[in-house]
Order: C-alpha cells, then sequence, then structure tokens
C-alpha cells in the first residue's frame, strides 16, 4: 500500500530541488533574454554603420565592431555562467576522453 504522507526530509528535499530547477530556469531564460538583446541592438548598429558609410570606405574597420565584441565579451562570460564550463567540452569530457585513449591502446597494443 502506497503511502499517503512524505517524511519532512523527502518534503524538504523535493523543494529545494523544485527551487534550484526555477532558479536554473530563470538563469537560462535570462541569457536567451540577453542574447536576443544582442543580436538586435548589434543588427540596428550594423544598420546605422552601413547608412553612416561615405561611399568607397570598408565596413570592416575595428570602430564598427568594437561594441558587439565588447558586449559579446560579456555575453559569453553569462554564458558560460549559466551552462557551466562544460559549455566547450560537454560533461564528463574528460573522462571518455581517458577511455578513448586507453582503449586505443588496448587496441594498438593486442594489434
Amino acid at each position: 500500500m502506497a503511502r499517503k504522507y512524505r517524511s519532512w526530509e523527502e518534503q524538504y528535499s523535493e523543494d529545494n530541488r523544485y527551487e534550484a530547477a526555477v532558479r536554473r530556469v530563470k538563469r537560462i531564460k535570462g541569457f536567451y533574454t540577453h542574447l536576443l538583446v544582442y543580436l538586435l541592438v548589434n543588427a540596428f548598429i550594423v544598420f546605422l554603420n552601413i547608412q553612416d558609410m561615405k561611399e568607397g570606405e570598408s565596413y570592416f574597420q575595428i570602430k564598427n565592431f568594437f561594441t558587439a565584441i565588447c558586449w559579446g565579451i560579456g555575453l559569453l562570460a553569462h554564458g558560460i555562467r549559466v551552462f557551466g564550463y562544460d559549455l566547450f567540452f560537454g560533461q564528463n569530457w574528460e573522462n571518455r576522453k581517458i577511455r578513448e585513449y586507453m582503449d586505443k591502446e588496448k587496441k594498438e597494443k593486442w594489434e
């Protein structure tokens, strides 16, 4: 027969997991909002820069990319904070790589 009531520890643990999940979802939503604003503002800046260009002038000058680069660094830091340092290597990357090299060495040794 199933229990109707959970213990205090089970309830507290479940509440903590729920609150942690809510915080994580809010952080992810905040990052995507930041990314959207970054894209919209930089698209607008590109538009303004193209409008202000003189005839024969190249668009590819550092002044035209300064905002995107600096803000992009901040956006990258925000992404790392939200998604963790596993953003580049993935979860358990080190363990997978070690296993791969061990398997490769074992295979080469027996062939």
